[in-house]
């Protein structure tokens, strides 16, 4: 059997944490422009990072995904800032592989409804993953749908909630 190539998960770990944050910078501020310097809002502050992890080989590993989930009040999850490495978006893995991660997480920390701002170019991926638009808005002068995700095809998990989320002081 082979190893498994990506590795979808909360960023605990400095490293990690800080790693998620430059990649959200090289995304969205530099490649896309929808930030001058920096990404990070004071949803940060409460929310909880995931990465995807590239295993390249059996000793180098990298982040190569990220997106946040916070919960704005019970049982209403957003996911935001999702974004893959440009060296790594074949074929919709790594972004499937973190709607995944993300929503399953949420719904196993009590989540009955789950929502995110999707770039207009991504709506059809994200329709066949289970979610629909509500609705067409701008964010940053550029077209985005509020989507929501099938909950029924995103079972929870046994992902525990640590206590506190790791936040933006973390990347410092």
């Amino acid at each position: 059997m082979m190893p498994q190539r990506y590795t979808f998960k909360l960023a605990v770990s400095p490293s990690d944490v800080k790693a998620y944050f430059a990649l959200r910078r090289s995304i969205f501020c530099q490649e896309q422009g929808l930030f001058d310097d920096s990404d990070m809002d004071e949803i940060d502050r409460y929310a909880y990072p995931i990465v995807a992890i590239a295993h390249d080989t059996p000793f180098t590993t990298m982040v190569v995904g990220v997106v946040r989930i916070y919960e704005p009040e019970p049982g209403l999850w957003y996911g935001g800032r999702l974004g893959v490495h440009p060296d790594y978006r074949r074929v919709g893995q790594i972004g499937k592989g973190l709607i995944y991660k993300a929503v399953t997480t949420a719904n196993t920390w009590g989540c009955h409804r789950f929502l995110a701002t999707v770039q207009q170019q991504n709506v059809r991926f994200f329709q066949r993953w289970h979610w629909r638009s509500l609705e067409e808005i701008t964010v940053c002068d550029r077209p985005h749908h509020l989507m929501e995700a099938d909950l029924e095809y995103y079972p929870p998990t046994n992902e525990p909630r640590p206590i506190l989320p790791f936040s933006a002081k973390e990347a410092s």
